[in-house]
């Protein structure tokens, strides 16, 4: 087991490759996507702009604690200019291990 960074992001999905993108620069290369996420307070703006382009999604991914800076100054630009949220916390991964049995 080791201590790595969650990092979920709910966002416009009309966004979200440039979330990937600025994901990646900063190197964290891998992550998963829910769409059509939906929710009370997910939405800054009126209900009249809900269309299936609009709908939000959520992303999350992992990385090791040092990457969680360059990950900050990527995608909190995106977020201001764009709306949507990020939160980051701390997880412990659980790396799987093959046991091998001695004859």
């Amino acid at each position: 087991m080791h201590t790595v960074k969650r990092i979920e992001i709910i966002a416009n999905s009309f966004e979200l490759g440039k979330i990937l993108e600025s994901l990646d620069k900063a190197g964290v290369h891998s992550h998963a996507v829910v769409r059509n996420v939906a929710g009370k307070g997910l939405r800054e703006r009126g209900e009249d702009l809900d269309m299936t382009m609009l709908d939000n999604v959520y992303i999350i991914a992992f990385c090791m604690p040092e990457l969680i800076e360059p990950v900050i100054e990527n995608i909190r630009p995106l977020l201001n200019k764009f709306g949507g949220t990020c939160y980051v916390t701390d997880a412990m991964e659980i790396s799987s291990v093959k046991c091998v049995a001695s004859l």
